[in-house]
Order: structure tokens, then C-alpha cells, then sequence
């Protein structure tokens, strides 16, 4: 069992709240477990949806005829009917009616006026599974199969991520008409799967899918407003010359690793140590998300190939590698990043089972207690 850290109902008391994540990360489920279910309205309801399509100000009356006036107003799936915002926008400025909005993909959204309640809303994620939210957590098992709730407590994992990639792919990419050829874009999501932490390298995906790089370019924006996936911008220093090149995550590890391919994981293998990386990342974006912490998520990478994995603000500097002995050599981009600014904290995130620190600051921590640390 599990236990969800996004408090949307107290967040909703204070203002309307969009609510974005891919499909089954559980925002329904969530919904329901914090608010009547008298208050929601769900546009994947043909007859609800018929009804708002054609006479958007039946909004207002559908509000008027609920019980339990002392919570928000639920409207699940807002991206099917974006045209409902003016009505929304219109509600909210009149009668001081607070919304939450759950969506699964942002792309509607953006170019049919999401705009208009700027300022009058929030926006919250739901990703998948965190450490934080499990009672315990088997990482090899997280590694290879991932945090989506169905898959995580399913005994059959792989069945659970074939449905889901090809029901996501038939039911919200054909279906919103954002990409013409499925096979090419399948191509495209193994190829970027089997690229997943690394940097874009947008010439090379595309001589491997056989399709321009425009249309490689496009399909990354694709992905990120279908909330798939998400870049680690760089971050630069003011001594060492910068890459200035993104790298880009899936959202989910266990997705990544079935696009790729990857059915197994030893651990003494790379595609080990790149989804130990990508769990990191996960916890650290759904960290500062769920404790609304207004810090950027970067990387470092300088010219000369030091690296460190993961920069929060300018608080913290994160390096991650799957071993249980860290060598000299495995402290280099932190300490080369030392030289670039201020860090309170340098860490490296490890499977030493012993924290050390070292005599220039470096905390090198086993990542069960990195985890227990960050989310206390």
C-alpha cells in the first residue's frame, strides 16, 4: 500500500489548482480520496462532455446543484473541453468559486487559452510513486519496472507497461492528431528511451529514425506537453566554459526501461547505473514539486567532461553512482563544481552502505539515507 504526499485539498482552500500528470499516475484516484465525489465533474463522461461542449454556462448550473459547498470544484480531464475556461475564468472572478483542473496533456491547453487564468491559478504535478510515499521499496525491482501505482503492485509488471504505452500511444497521441505516423513515432520514443539521461543529440536520433530533425525537435515538445517526459536544463558557472545542451528524462524509469527495450537489469550493467540516475532525478523533481519548493533542477557538465548529475538551486549539488566503493576519481565534477559557486551541500549518492565525509565537504551517502534525509 501507499500514501500520497500532495495535499491538493489544502492547497485548493487557498486558490484553483491545475493538476498535471500523465495518464495513471492516479490524479482520479486522488481526487476521490479527497473530495466528494458530488463535486467532480469528468469530461471522459460523453454525456457531461456533450452537454459543457454545446452550453458551456451549464457549468454554473451543474456548480449550483452540489452539495458541500465548502470544497472545490472538480473538473477531471479540463483538456478535452478547453474551451470551458472562459466559463471557469468567468466563475472565478464573479462568484469566487475555487477549481481544481486535472489534465494529462498540456498541448490543447496551450494554444486554446490556458492564458486566461494566469495568476488565477496554481499548477500542481502528480508523478509517479516516490520513495516517500511507499511503505518500503525494492530497488531493483523500481529500477526496472518503475513507480506507475498499477505497475508497482501488479504481478505482472510488463503486462501492465505493454497496455499502458499502447493505450497512451493509441489513445492520446492518434487521437489529438499530434503525429501522423505512429510507427516513426514509436521509432522515435525507443531511440529517445535508449538515449533517456543522457544529452539530446537531436542529429543523431534522427539518422537513427530515419526522420528530420525538425520533426525530432517537434516530438520532444510532444512528449514534454503530453507530460512524458521533461529536460534538465544545464547549468553554467562562471569559470569552466558550460555545455549548453539539455539532457532529457522520461517521466517513469519503468517506461523508459520498456521502450528501451531493457527487461533486465544486472547490476553491474550501465543501463543499471542510468536508471539508478533516473530514480534520483525522479525523487528530486517530485521533492521540490510536492513541497512547492521554487528551486531550478540543473545539471553540470563543463567542456572537458566533468559532470555532476543534479544542481537544486543554488543550495545543493548531487552526484549519483551506482557502486558500493567510491574512488577518488568519482569525486572529480564535484569537486571542479566547487570552484564554479557556493554549494551548502555536495553529496554523492551511492551504495556504500557507511556514510564518509571528506575532508573538503563532500558527504558520501548511501541513497536509502539520501532519500530519508531529503524528504524529512
Amino acid at each position: 500500500m501507499y500514501k500520497r504526499i500532495l495535499d491538493i485539498a489544502d492547497l485548493a482552500k487557498k486558490k484553483s489548482l491545475f493538476l498535471f500528470g500523465p495518464r495513471s499516475t492516479g490524479k482520479t484516484t486522488l481526487l476521490y480520496q479527497q473530495f466528494p465525489k458530488e463535486r467532480v465533474i469528468n469530461l471522459l463522461r460523453s454525456s457531461i462532455f456533450m452537454s459543457l461542449a454545446q452550453n458551456p454556462e451549464r457549468l454554473e448550473e451543474m456548480i449550483s446543484a452540489m452539495p458541500h459547498l465548502e470544497y472545490p470544484v472538480i473538473i477531471d480531464e479540463i483538456q478535452k473541453l478547453p474551451s470551458l475556461l472562459d466559463e471557469i475564468h468567468y466563475l472565478i472572478e464573479t462568484k469566487g468559486i475555487h477549481f481544481v483542473l486535472t489534465g494529462s496533456s498540456g498541448r490543447k491547453l496551450k494554444s486554446t487559452g490556458v492564458n486566461l487564468l494566469a495568476g488565477r491559478a496554481w499548477q500542481c504535478n502528480l508523478f509517479p510513486l516516490c520513495s516517500a510515499e511507499l511503505g518500503s521499496l525494492d530497488l531493483d525491482r523500481y529500477l526496472l519496472f518503475g513507480g506507475l501505482p498499477q505497475v508497482l503492485t501488479s504481478n505482472e509488471p510488463l503486462e501492465e507497461l505493454d497496455a499502458y504505452i499502447n493505450t497512451y500511444l493509441k489513445e492520446e497521441i492518434m487521437a489529438e492528431a499530434l503525429v501522423q505516423n505512429l510507427g516513426n513515432f514509436s521509432a522515435f520514443l525507443r531511440t529517445a528511451a535508449i538515449c533517456n539521461a543522457q544529452q539530446i543529440n537531436y542529429s543523431n536520433i534522427s539518422r537513427d529514425t530515419g526522420v528530420p530533425v525538425s520533426s525530432v525537435r517537434g516530438w520532444f515538445e510532444i512528449v514534454k506537453d503530453s507530460f512524458l517526459g521533461f529536460l534538465l536544463e544545464p547549468w553554467k558557472g562562471p569559470k569552466r566554459k558550460a555545455v549548453a545542451t539539455a539532457k532529457f528524462y522520461f517521466f517513469d524509469v519503468g517506461v523508459a526501461n520498456f521502450l528501451a527495450g531493457f527487461h533486465q537489469l544486472p547490476r553491474a550493467s550501465t543501463e543499471f547505473g542510468r536508471a539508478f540516475e533516473h530514480f534520483i532525478a525522479m525523487e528530486l523533481r517530485a521533492y521540490l514539486s510536492y513541497r512547492r519548493i521554487k528551486a531550478p533542477l540543473n545539471y553540470w557538465r563543463s567542456r572537458d567532461g566533468l559532470e555532476v548529475d543534479f544542481i537544486i538551486g543554488d543550495q545543493q549539488a548531487v552526484e549519483v553512482k551506482a557502486s558500493n566503493n567510491i574512488q577518488k576519481k568519482d569525486l572529480q565534477g564535484l569537486r571542479a563544481l566547487a570552484e564554479e559557486g557556493q554549494f551548502k551541500k555536495r553529496t554523492l549518492v551511492c551504495m556504500e552502505e557507511q556514510a564518509r565525509l571528506t575532508e573538503d565537504g563532500i558527504l558520501i551517502q548511501n541513497w536509502k539515507d539520501f532519500l530519508r534525509d531529503l524528504w524529512l
